[in-house]
């Protein structure tokens, strides 16, 4: 098979050598843009180090990265081509009788196989990291004065409890939404009336109560106190509070059956985790499909001119397929589509029309 033959693994290498350039490339100015913007958040504070905004961006990292993969195998895939054709190695192979197909097979491949390691393996190592960043940050951002900043609107929940209403908000969360940073509460009794606002390093949820930890209670009537620990009773359930307040981008793809399954058991609506569950099965489709657009742009002969302009198309015809993968999400998240259409229907219908334009070009 030609796959597997010594000009498939050459193509291969080409493949993944341009993969790997773009890659690593885009890590590092991510990782530089990053530094600097926390810096420019975290630089007045002297409880955030050098050290912990190093931590803070290496935590934040590989969840950025993952976003870029699809650019990165479009790019990776584009040098590569262009390189072969450049040196006329492609056209050598045609020469010797080998389709487009045969010899875009082996980056096809390798592109299903990236896919397959990012949402087996990558995905769930940039969840883990994604959670902990969340959690390190809020820390960070409440570190100093233990209150919160008004422009950080963080994440909402009400709930109902033998005391009467409560509105909780927190900066992030963690341990499948049950450990939250960063929280205010606002509480009222059982006929509507404010009774206290508490203001919380983190709460932990226990069967029927919040444990609240470094609070400050502010009553209607009584003046400012502090404590250690508090207590603010709750009806919900870890189940609940998994569905709520579990953010789709913290689980990895081996947990997000279980907790598409343990949302719907507790009568809540589950399409962003379904939406991210078919988001990552698409991917490596996605993936494929870059390929194909890089090849129906790349594999043009030098000699006949157009090459930049082919390469501007492939350029655009990615941005395009990334803006209307985003659109489709949202339309999924908002329950105006099935998530299955919303996540698979941008990187089939961009595989399609790649192919399409391959067999325009190489079939007639």
């Amino acid at each position: 098979m030609v796959v597997f033959s010594k000009l498939g693994r050459y193509f291969g290498r080409r493949f993944i050598g341009g993969v790997a350039v773009v890659f690593f490339t885009c890590v590092g100015l991510i990782a530089m843009v990053d530094f600097f913007e926390l810096t420019r958040r975290f630089g007045d504070r002297t409880e955030a180090s050098f050290s912990d905004i190093l931590y803070l961006v290496m935590l934040r990292l590989p969840s950025f990265t993952e976003q870029i993969l699809p650019f990165a195998v479009l790019l990776g895939a584009m040098i590569g081509f262009l390189t072969l054709s450049r040196r006329l190695e492609l056209v050598i192979a045609r020469a010797a009788g080998m389709s487009v197909w045969q010899f875009t097979a082996p980056t096809l491949l390798l592109a299903l196989l990236i896919g397959v390691f990012a949402v087996t393996v990558y995905n769930p190592i940039s969840a883990t990291f994604k959670e902990k960043a969340d959690q390190f940050e809020a820390a960070l951002t409440d570190h100093r004065s233990g209150l919160f900043r008004a422009n950080l609107d963080g994440m909402w929940v009400r709930q109902q409890s033998v005391d009467g209403q409560a509105i909780l908000q927190a900066q992030a969360s963690s341990n499948r939404g049950q450990i939250l940073t960063g929280v205010k509460i606002y509480a009222f009794d059982r006929d509507g009336q404010f009774v206290e606002r508490i203001e919380a390093r983190s709460a932990h949820l226990e069967e029927g109560a919040w444990i609240l930890k470094k609070a400050r209670v502010f009553g209607s009537v009584n003046e400012l106190q502090e404590y250690d620990t508090y207590l603010l009773s709750t009806n919900l359930t870890a189940d609940q509070v998994r569905g709520r307040l579990a953010s789709a981008g913290s689980l990895s793809f081996w947990d997000l059956p279980g907790a598409i399954e343990i949302t719907e058991r507790a009568g809540l609506k589950s399409e962003r985790y379904r939406l991210q569950y078919q988001a990552l099965l698409a991917r490596p489709l996605l993936l494929i499909a870059m390929v194909v657009i890089a090849a129906a742009v790349s594999l043009r002969v030098f000699r006949l001119g157009g090459v930049g302009k082919m390469i501007l198309g492939g350029v655009v015809a990615g941005f395009l397929l990334y803006v209307a993968s985003k659109l489709a999400e949202e339309l999924g998240e908002g329950g105006i589509v099935y998530p299955v259409v919303a996540a698979w229907s941008p990187a089939v219908f961009g595989a399609l029309m790649g192919c399409l334009v391959l067999l325009h070009q190489e079939d007639g």
